[in-house]
């Protein structure tokens, strides 16, 4: 019964993740909720080898109909991934906790100004090119990546939302440049997790294969129905993330 309700959760958290990120909002809380006495640091790792499948796949998805900026996106993902086992190795030394009452407010502000901008995101104008770009790129890759490896909730949601305010490109184009720099700072995060032991991996296969069965139909539907639909995704789940954040930095 356990697998059967982590592994429902992994395939709703790749539908969700593949289309704007944030399917820990689902996984995690099943998680946690499955094996109240787990140690934390096993459900993050057991979720990173679950997830981590799903965003590769969707990357891989979304190559095939959108023109990603390979030349960029390569080294940014490298910077993602080194940034985020930084980001692993800090969280090992010092508490994220003043993170917590932080983040729902950077949501806010996040959301208030994206329904503030109605036409943010819904053309794709890279602002940059070249090396322009590539920095750029690496620059996003190496900040939300080391924040994935220290912190981690909202990752892909502050991916998509810089590189549309940031690099012009609207929310398909974002939210598919996005995957691949999710993957690496996911896979950052998983070798961490696995050298120390923290990966249930005969709770990850199942799980895995649901959610790359979530992340195509995601993807799916993000390819059929556009950049609209992607920004709508991305103000529910920002909406939900502030919600959730919310309670554990107040309310808990």
């Amino acid at each position: 019964m356990d697998l059967f309700v982590v592994t429902l959760a992994s395939l709703l958290a790749g539908f969700v993740d593949s289309i704007v990120g944030g399917g820990g909002l689902i996984l995690m809380p099943a998680l946690f909720a499955t094996f109240p006495s787990a140690a934390p640091a096993t459900l993050f790792g057991t979720n990173k080898g679950a997830s981590v499948w799903g965003t590769g796949l969707a990357t891989w998805q979304y190559s095939r109909k959108v023109t990603l900026p390979w030349h960029a996106l390569a080294p940014a993902a490298l910077a993602a991934l080194v940034a985020s086992l930084a980001g692993a190795w800090l969280v090992t030394q010092i508490s994220p906790d003043y993170l917590r009452k932080a983040l729902p407010v950077l949501l806010v502000l996040l959301l208030v100004y994206t329904l503030a901008k109605k036409d943010l995101g819904r053309t794709h104008a890279p602002r940059f090119s070249g090396r322009a770009e590539t920095g750029v790129l690496c620059a996003i890759g190496a900040g939300i990546g080391f924040y994935d490896g220290f912190f981690g909730p909202g990752t892909g949601s502050f991916f998509v939302f810089l590189l549309v305010r940031v690099a012009g490109y609207d929310f398909l184009n974002a939210s598919a440049t996005a995957k691949l720099l999710n993957t690496a700072s996911n896979l950052a995060a998983l070798l961490l997790f696995s050298l120390t032991g923290h990966v249930w991996w005969h709770f990850v296969l199942a799980m895995a294969l649901a959610n790359m069965a979530g992340s195509l139909a995601g993807t799916h539907l993000a390819l059929k129905y556009g950049t609209g639909f992607v920004r709508t995704g991305f103000l529910v789940v920002v909406s939900a993330l502030i919600l959730k954040t919310g309670w554990d930095a107040f309310l808990r």
